[in-house]
């Protein structure tokens, strides 16, 4: 049995850990680039490379203790998905552990972010993405990749960043104060303190890797150039985790490449960095 990062049996044990770590690969509604099925596999063998100490907060979170939970595997339709993952994270989440979840495509945030917002109606969703992903319903299901934030939106505050693509119909759900477009934010850090200003203290965050530029992380399903960079996502965090209280996250939508790892290893650094920031800061 595989653990996070190659770490020792006694940081992985349930019991023990801190962090649990849930992996729901399902691709069953991307419309173009496929694979992030395949995501989870290629972000834990990344992660085994990894060298455990971080520079930034002089710490080895791993540690703390991650426990990989077994896979949710439901496939049969976007609306199986949705209420596996849905009943699973109101069951987490009386765990009282750091929940971690890795997608696969981006629906599978829906079920998760419901589950918290029905237990924590005071939660602040931070959507790091190139794409809106506020349509109501696409290609005839309310649980698409292309609906992710819908619901969120209707039900929690909910602050995007990163954004640099969307579909006409969109805008009538867009809150454009609490929307920082990624050519508004390149080469500028004041935007960061009016997104936090905006945030309640509860924080739920869900990442797409496509928010960053595809000269980084070309592994998604539609790279949208013009991203983030490595210090400005890594900036943005530490920021949050300095003022909030982060109740968990997810990583969405790494589809792996044969030829180039690079993908695979930034994104288990990424994981490895929110872990970093958040037993650093929560500890005060």
């Amino acid at each position: 049995m595989k653990t996070f990062a190659g770490i020792e049996e006694k940081y992985a044990d349930y019991k023990k850990a801190a962090v649990l770590l849930q992996s729901i690969p399902y691709d069953g509604t991307s419309t173009w680039g496929k694979g992030a099925d395949n995501g989870f596999n290629a972000f834990i063998e990344a992660s085994e490379n990894m060298e455990l100490y971080d520079i930034e907060t002089d710490s080895e979170v791993y540690k703390k203790g991650v426990h990989i939970l077994p896979a949710i595997l439901e496939s049969a339709s976007p609306k199986a998905v949705f209420e596996q993952v849905y009943a699973n994270t109101k069951y987490v989440l009386g765990s009282n552990k750091f929940l971690t979840f890795f997608g696969g495509e981006h629906s599978i945030s829906i079920g998760i972010i419901k589950a918290i917002y029905e237990k924590y109606p005071d939660i602040t969703i931070v959507q790091l993405d190139a794409h809106a992903d506020l349509r109501k319903s696409y290609l005839g299901s309310p649980y698409n990749h292309a609906c992710a934030l819908h619901d969120a939106n209707q039900h929690a505050n909910l602050i995007q960043v990163g954004i640099r693509s969307m579909d006409v119909s969109e805008k009538k759900y867009l809150n454009i104060e609490k929307c920082f477009f990624a050519q508004d934010i390149a080469g500028s850090k004041g935007w960061m303190t009016e997104a936090i200003a905006l945030m309640s203290d509860k924080i739920y965050i869900t990442i797409d890797l496509d928010v960053f530029d595809p000269s980084i992380m070309p592994a998604t399903g539609t790279p949208e150039p013009g991203g983030l960079d490595w210090y400005t996502v890594t900036s943005f965090l530490k920021e949050i985790f300095k003022a909030k209280n982060v109740l968990g996250f997810d990583l969405v939508e790494l589809a792996p490449l044969k030829d180039n790892k690079a993908p695979d290893f930034l994104t288990a650094k990424l994981y490895y960095k929110m872990l970093s920031y958040k037993f650093k800061y929560s500890e005060k």
